[in-house]
Parts: C-alpha cells; sequence; structure tokens
C-alpha cells in the first residue's frame, strides 16, 4: 500500500512539473523581443531538414485516448534525437529563432498522458530555457525534487541519475557568470531583472535536496568527486543573509565532515576557515546555525593539524570563539531558569558543548595551545564552567572543559595561566575525582598527570589523600586511567619523601 502511494504521488508529481515547465515556457516565448535575436540562413536550413520534419511528426499523431508502448518509445528516441542534434548546433536557448513552434509542439504530447514521455519532455524544454528566464518552472522542479529525495528509495534512485552533479552544475549557474569580462546577453537582460531573488528561492530548494542526499551513506562518493564543497561555500557566502540557505549547507557540512574523507576535503577548501568565522560573528545567537559551524569547526580540527593552523591564523578567530563564548555561558551555567526557558537554555548548552570542544581540538596544535595557555580570559572561562555546575547536572560541559584544561595544562612554559593557578585547578579536578562518572574521573587523572610536575601539586595530591585514590585506580579494566594513574604516580614518586607512602599504599605491588 506504501509503494502504490509513493508511486502515485510520483505521477502527480511528474505532471505538475511538466504542466507547470511547459506552460511558464510558452508563456515567456509569447512575451519574448524578437528583436534582439538574429538569424542566418544555415540555421533555416538546419530547421528545414533537421527540425520541422520531426515537428510534423509529433502532430500528426492524435493526441487523446492509449497509445502504444511503441508509439511513446518512438517519441522519446525522437524527442532525445532532437535534442542531441539541437545541443550540438548550439542551439537549445534563444538562439533559435523558432522556438514557440518547436515549443508548442512539444507541449502538444503531454495529451498523449505517458509519464515517460513526460520526463523526457520537461528534460528537453528545461534544456531549451534559461534558469532565469523560466525561474519559477526551475523552483518547482527542484522543490519537488527535494520532497522526492526525502525519500530513501527514491534517493537512491535520484542518486544513480547523477542527481547531485545536476543540482551541483544548478547552483553553479545560479551563482551567476565566472567571467566578469565576459558582455551581457542583451536577449536575457529583462528576463534576469529579480534574478538574486529567485536564484535565493531555488538555492533554498535546492541545498535543502543536498541536505536530504547527505544522510545517505552512499552519497559521500559523489559529493566527493563532484568537488562540492567549494562551491557550497561560495553559496554561503553569497547569501549569508539567508538563514535557510546558510542553515541547509551547515547542515550539509556538519553530516559530512563527521567521515574522514569528506572532512579531508573541506579542510583543504581555504574559504571555509573565513566564511565559518564569519557567520558565526554575524549571525551569534542562531542556536541551531552556530551549533553546526562550531560542530564543522570541531570536526576539522579534530582531523587536520594544518586546520587548526588554519583556524588560528585567521583574523580576530580566537576573540569570536571567545567571545561566543561569554556569550553563551551566561544563559547556560543559569540551570535553575523557568520551564518556559529550558529549551533555549538546553540550546545554548549544546553550543557551548561544541564551543569548547572546538578549543579543545585546536590545543593540540602546539602554537595554538601555548597561546590558548596564555590567554586568561580563556582559561578563565573553562574554569567557571567547572566551578558552577557539577558533572552530574551537565555531564558533557564539564568533561568537554575539563579536557580543554589538560590539552592545555600540556604547556607549561612561564606564560601558561594554567600553571599560574595550578592551585585553584586542584581544587576543581578533586570534585571530579568524587564524582561517580568514569570520563570525569580520567579527564581529572590526565591533568594532574601533567601538573604533578610541579611540586606545589605533588604536595597537594598527598595532603588531600589523592594518591590513595589514585593507586586505587590501578584496579580499573580501563588501560587509560591505568595509564593515567601511573602517570601520577610516576610523578609523585620523584619526591623521595613521597616513596615510603606510595610503597606502604600497595602502590609497589599493584
Amino acid at each position: 500500500m506504501h509503494l502504490v502511494i509513493v508511486v502515485v504521488v510520483i505521477v502527480i508529481v511528474i505532471v505538475v512539473i511538466v504542466v507547470v515547465v511547459i506552460v511558464v515556457v510558452i508563456k515567456r516565448e509569447a512575451e519574448y523581443d524578437y528583436e534582439c535575436m538574429t538569424g542566418s540562413d544555415a540555421t533555416d536550413v538546419f530547421w528545414n531538414s533537421e527540425v520541422l520534419p520531426v515537428l510534423q511528426e509529433f502532430e500528426a499523431i492524435a493526441t487523446g485516448g492509449n497509445v502504444s508502448e511503441e508509439t511513446v518509445e518512438h517519441l522519446c528516441d525522437a524527442c532525445t534525437g532532437l535534442h542531441n542534434a539541437l545541443a550540438e548546433k548550439g542551439l537549445l536557448g534563444k538562439q533559435l529563432r523558432k522556438r514557440p513552434s518547436l515549443i508548442r509542439a512539444l507541449f502538444r504530447l503531454i495529451d498523449l498522458g505517458s509519464d515517460k514521455l513526460n520526463l523526457t519532455l520537461a528534460k528537453f524544454t528545461l534544456a531549451c530555457e534559461d534558469v532565469y528566464s523560466s525561474g519559477e518552472a526551475v523552483l518547482y522542479s527542484v522543490g519537488s525534487l527535494k520532497l522526492l529525495s526525502g525519500n530513501s528509495d527514491l534517493s537512491r534512485l535520484l542518486l544513480a541519475k547523477d542527481f547531485i552533479r545536476v543540482l551541483l552544475q544548478l547552483s553553479q549557474r545560479l551563482m551567476g557568470p565566472t567571467d566578469l569580462n565576459a558582455p551581457p546577453d542583451p536577449g536575457c537582460t529583462e528576463a534576469r531583472v529579480g534574478q538574486p531573488a529567485m536564484a535565493g528561492h531555488i538555492l533554498v530548494q535546492l541545498t535543502a535536496a543536498l541536505r536530504n542526499m547527505a544522510d545517505r551513506s552512499e552519497s559521500r562518493s559523489a559529493f566527493l568527486s563532484n568537488g562540492i564543497f567549494p562551491t557550497l561555500c561560495t553559496v554561503m557566502d553569497l547569501h549569508q543573509d539567508d538563514r535557510d540557505i546558510c542553515l541547509n549547507v551547515a547542515r550539509i557540512f556538519s553530516k559530512l565532515s563527521s567521515y574522514a574523507e569528506c572532512c579531508s576535503a573541506l579542510a583543504e577548501t581555504p574559504l571555509c576557515y573565513r566564511l565559518f568565522l564569519d557567520m558565526l560573528s554575524k549571525h551569534s545567537r542562531k542556536q541551531d546555525l552556530v551549533v553546526r559551524l562550531l560542530f564543522t569547526l570541531g570536526n576539522l580540527a579534530a582531523r587536520s593539524s594544518a586546520a587548526r593552523g588554519r583556524v588560528y591564523e585567521e583574523a580576530g578567530s580566537i576573540d569570536i570563539l571567545l567571545g561566543l563564548f561569554q556569550s553563551y555561558k551566561q544563559a547556560t551555567v543559569a540551570s535553575k531558569s523557568p520551564k518556559l526557558l529550558q529549551i533555549h537554555v538546553h540550546q545554548d548548552e549544546e553550543v557551548l558543548v561544541k564551543l569548547i570542544r572546538v578549543l579543545a581540538n585546536l590545543a593540540i596544535h602546539p602554537a595554538v595551545g601555548i597561546a590558548l595557555a596564555a590567554n586568561e580570559l580563556c582559561v578563565q572561562l573553562l574554569l567557571d564552567v567547572m566551578e558552577v555546575t557539577t558533572v552530574e547536572e551537565k555531564t558533557e560541559l564539564v568533561i568537554n572543559a575539563s579536557a580543554t584544561i589538560n590539552n592545555l595544562s600540556y604547556y607549561q612554559g612561564e606564560s601558561s595561566v594554567v600553571r599560574a593557578q595550578h592551585t585553584h585547578i586542584s581544587e576543581l579536578l578533586l570534585r571530579l575525582l568524587l564524582s561517580s562518572n568514569m570520563d570525569a574521573v580520567l579527564e581529572a587523572m590526565r591533568v594532574f598527570g601533567n601538573l604533578s610536575q610541579i611540586k606545589y601539586v605533588r604536595h597537594f595530591i598527598i595532603k588531600n589523600k589523592v594518591h590513595c585514590f589514585v593507586v586505587t585506580l590501578l584496579d580499573s579494566k580501563n588501560p587509560n586511567v591505568c595509564f593515567s594513574a601511573c602517570g601520577v604516580l610516576m610523578n609523585l614518586s620523584a619526591d623521595p619523601e613521597n616513596r615510603s607512602i606510595l610503597s606502604k599504599e600497595g602502590a609497589v605491588h599493584k
């Protein structure tokens, strides 16, 4: 039953697309100014010898009633042959003076009621049209394809028809000519009035269709082979004020960047770094957009050292990220907000989680890590998160903040704010060790493993009996926990007076 409904919907969509497309085209032809066209004897000869006989054959077909499959196949082949002949001569557009006669002949065949023939007619008719002169037809077509792409079975059929490459080519046409020195086409000047608005409407549907396709694992190779990332970056750049387009593109990036090959391809797209930062700055309070851009940046920084450097090198990048941190922290830590505000608070918390992950991954790069460890605002914001909430209340947020402190604690030069605040950080880590969350315990151990190189921190650990807990962790079945505990114990044993204490606790035996 479900399949029957899908088939019926497809048939209805096809008929609507074809009728709208051809009606719009005929309307445009009636309004077209023929004075801007020029003919030639060669074109007339081609028309009379190659085109007219086929059109006469079309007109001889009786419309209405049923037609045989053989007739439909013949008409489809004739349309395809005529399409190819016109394309070879470069006459698919307005260069063909008698195009209205061609369109009317094609329109007549709709009455035969063949879905297969109607698809061929739609393809042929759209190929004769400039994307802007028939903007409404293109909009309806892309919108229908967007709806179809939301169905998993139909999306596979679209993918087999090179759907992603077609949408990429259309998006490139919608962004205008790449040759800025090319002379304007006088025949299309009037048709292109209002083109930015129409391009925007079409791109909303187009990027939504690509967003649907990005959900399919089998589509990733098509995205990669068509080199779609630079084009999508340009689309977002040209339409920064269009929330729907930007959100669709951001969703595509967030989905695809989760996969290694796609993430590498995006990392090699120079425009993306400046673009993402500009968007974060410009649309800082649009949580759904911001969280996806941050998730993508986090993926880039997680997989590529070059990407970490590129983000840091962009002018004002750290200021933009820390500005977002300050803005979203205020609402996020207010966990006792009225119930009506809890959804908004949750969105803010999601942004902050993704933002801190970006900082943690950036800090893996030595130059970036040294700079962030020396940044008082950065360190203080992270400590604020750990101070005002517990791992039980906001697990992912606190663990991400402590993981970032861990990465920054690797850099213990004189400029390090983390080293300078080792006392306060040690007290916060003690809270994490007392929690029941083993991920939090592991992060605390990792930070202590770095900070216990400082004599005062070693004294703090012994004084507060933390070493007893560290020795107990040697019994853990998690090798990461054991490894981190061993690191702390190794540093503690650097002080002669601690060795007997550790031995009495059973550290040597374990």
